[in-house]
């Protein structure tokens, strides 16, 4: 299957659902898409809520696309396709619907990222996450902010030092990436839609409300993301990422 970003509004639901036939990864064309789709939800009269999902029933995301990591010749390149992660999150951030994150999967680098940005994230119990940037040379500074809101800077640090280790579904629950946690995929959509029902049903001027209170003093992230997707964008133009992307993907060959 092609890669795609698409959406369906029922009820007052919008479904946004995203997919890549390499796990699940992120090129820049599927990040831009997915801001923008966001972006529109949150504008849109008929969303009252939105579910964000990814399409396939392993890995949620496996974050950035290393085809595209290697293209990349210079840092203005490199910021330009870090940044695409950083309009997703601020997407997200601002979207004043609040989004449920059904993470039926794996989550990798900014899988983790995406999934920690969500409002209420419903898990699988195979949704293992790492951040596995370290491990090819740079680091999670673009999704960094939105993991460390969400699970403490303990944690982030954790995730981020131990870039070659998974962390299981019930860490990420105890530290708060994770809403619930079912085991089966039944389950775990029919929770999904249960309070995504409800929400269609519940004071959208009130909810919007709520979501500022969340997201109190992240006001910054438009300028801090950029920041952190300059790092990013730099960093991978150093030859022991390139070694280190290059021995990640002749190992999954194998």
């Amino acid at each position: 299957m092609d890669a795609y970003v698409k959406s369906h509004i029922e009820h007052g639901i919008n479904t946004i659902e995203f997919f890549h036939p390499q796990s699940n990864s992120l090129p820049g064309k599927i990040l831009e898409e997915l801001a923008r789709e966001i972006h529109f939800a949150g504008t849109h009269d008929d969303t009252k809520v939105i579910i964000l999902k990814s399409g396939g029933d392993k890995t949620f995301c496996s974050g950035a696309s290393f085809d595209e990591l290697m293209a990349i010749k210079n840092e203005a390149e490199g910021l330009k396709f870090f940044s695409g992660f950083a309009h997703v999150i601020n997407a997200m951030r601002k979207c004043p619907k609040f989004i449920i994150g059904r993470i039926q999967g794996k989550c990798v680098g900014g899988g983790v990222g995406i999934a920690a940005a969500v409002d209420y994230a419903i898990a699988n119990s195979r949704a293992e996450v790492k951040l596995s940037e370290l491990a090819i040379g740079i680091g999670p500074f673009v999704v960094g902010p939105a993991v460390e809101r969400k699970i403490g800077t303990a944690a982030f640090s954790v995730l981020s030092i131990d870039a070659a280790n998974w962390r299981s579904t019930d860490w990420a629950k105890r530290k708060g990436l994770f809403a619930e946690i079912h085991d089966s995929m039944e389950n775990m959509d029919e929770a999904v839609y249960n309070l995504a029902n409800t929400l269609a049903h519940s004071n959208p001027v009130a909810m919007a409300e709520m979501k500022k209170i969340f997201w109190k003093g992240t006001e910054h992230w438009d300028t801090l993301l950029k920041e952190r997707a300059a790092i990013s964008g730099k960093l991978v133009l150093s030859e022991f990422t390139r070694n280190a992307i290059e021995k990640f993907k002749a190992a999954v060959k194998k």
